[in-house]
């Protein structure tokens, strides 16, 4: 018997479902939505919610909202708890964020509005996470991946036309693959990450070799 549940556990994990006892956080989303005690959900409360995934699960939630084209400013709004985060991640701390970024909240029904769009997706992607090249998620693994998703806000923060969308979706993949222990998805969201920085970085080269052009020829 002890032997058939094994296997069973392993079948799961091969499949793409979650470990015996463990949620997905598309399902925690999803919870949370449909507790009707609560009128109103805040930053804190997810910090609560998904407990020792809180920085990879809160830098997930910051980062998705640009992956798509978004009204300009909303990636410099999204992007200063995303550096706390990173940060924070980066010196292996607890998940911390001030008060006036952690008490920040949303009705319920907006809430659930959100979680509508995202969840479906969500619950795609989770099918395709397993497990695997553990050494990638490991605890000092996770510091260096802090790092570069440090960089990574950074650089969404900036007010690049577009220039947002690759480092949010690098962010994205590989804050997925540490709540999932995926090392996998580390790895797509990294080599992302490197091609979002080439992009970015020609595009701000550009910008000034055109301002400089401008302001030599104008004078």
């Amino acid at each position: 018997m002890a032997r058939r549940r094994k296997i069973a556990r392993r079948f799961r994990n091969i499949e793409g479902a979650p470990p015996e006892g463990k949620k997905r956080f598309s399902q925690i989303l999803d919870e949370i939505g449909a507790d009707e005690r609560r009128e109103r959900v805040s930053v804190s409360d997810l910090m609560r919610a998904m407990d020792a995934r809180a920085v990879a699960a809160l830098i997930l939630l910051f980062a998705l909202p640009n992956v798509v084209p978004t009204p300009p400013g909303t990636s410099s709004v999204l992007g200063l708890p995303l550096l706390y985060l990173t940060a924070q991640m980066m010196l292996g701390k607890l998940p911390w964020l001030p008060a006036i970024i952690a008490d920040r909240s949303m009705t319920r029904s907006d809430f659930n509005a959100f979680v509508g769009r995202v969840t479906p997706l969500l619950a795609r992607v989770e099918r395709l996470l397993r497990p695997r090249l553990f050494f990638m998620t490991a605890p000092p693994s996770e510091r260096i991946i802090g790092g570069i998703f440090f960089l990574l806000a950074i650089v969404l923060a900036l007010p690049i036309p577009l220039g947002n969308m690759l480092p949010a979706l690098a962010i994205s993949l590989m804050a997925l693959g540490v709540l999932e222990r995926d090392g996998l998805w580390v790895i797509f969201g990294v080599l992302v990450g490197v091609l979002s920085m080439v992009i970015v970085s020609g595009v701000v080269w550009a910008l000034v070799k055109a301002a400089a052009f401008i302001l030599f020829n104008a004078f």
